[in-house]
């Protein structure tokens, strides 16, 4: 069985913030107001800021010397989802490869997900939004399409949450390739935008059930870690420690 997984290298990262433009662009989230952000309504599928724990200050003469650490932060696609317990829908879920998914169609805005989520990861969409343009296309609201899309990114309206979804569509893309082709889909042809895109090289992306892979591989680095283990949602999501 498929198990997709990140590992994210926090030693490599440079906080060129790539990653977060990749992930705006491939899945068409909204840009809200200044206003809106200021309120803490940003929606930032894939996030990257300071991380305070790791940062480090000497002392250089007349001047500190501040080095700082940064920490990634996407959804982190939980073993044990909390946010999929907590819907009273049934909106959000895990599907057959370990993907958390969300159908926009069957959302209903509780947000009981958002605050289930420890880490964070969802959001909700308060404002109209006007969608960007794709290949020379204005994209339109009304062309929410749920989680089968194959032409690019779904569509998300007001009211509804949001979330990282491994750029689930790439998948669903690379899948209706191949059978056109006429042969088997290969792993490698399924990479998130933000793994990409990454010019650190601080991202990898694969089958954490094929023992053979660089997430797996990576998996057993005494450097790997997973945030909150302790709370036993098992993410998928894996971090390598600064070294």
């Amino acid at each position: 069985m498929t198990k997709w997984a990140m590992i994210i290298d926090l030693d490599k990262c440079v906080a060129c913030q790539g990653c977060s433009l990749a992930c705006r662009f491939e899945n068409n989230t909204p840009a809200v107001s200044a206003a809106a952000a200021a309120m803490g309504r940003a929606m930032r599928w894939n996030d990257v800021f300071p991380n305070p724990v790791n940062s480090e200050t000497e002392e250089t003469g007349r001047y500190p010397y501040v080095r700082t650490r940064y920490a990634a932060r996407p959804c982190m696609h939980c073993e044990n989802p909390p946010c999929v317990k907590v819907c009273p829908v049934q909106a959000t879920y895990r599907d057959a490869e370990g993907i958390v998914r969300q159908n926009y169609e069957r959302c209903i805005g509780c947000r009981f997900c958002t605050v289930a989520c420890p880490y964070g990861a969802r959001y909700f969409n308060w404002e109209t939004t006007e969608w960007m343009a794709q290949n020379g296309r204005r994209l339109s609201p009304d062309k929410v399409v749920g989680n089968g899309v194959l032409e690019g990114p779904a569509l998300r309206i007001k009211g509804i949450v949001e979330k990282c979804t491994f750029c689930i569509q790439r998948r669903q893309m690379a899948l209706a390739r191949a059978e056109a082709e006429g042969r088997d889909f290969r792993p490698d042809e399924y990479v998130p935008a933000c793994v990409e895109t990454c010019t650190a090289k601080a991202r990898f992306f694969g089958d954490l059930d094929d023992p053979e892979s660089t997430v797996s591989m990576l998996e057993q680095n005494p450097r790997a870690f997973r945030l909150l283990e302790d709370v036993g949602t098992h993410p998928k999501v894996i971090y390598l420690r600064e070294g």
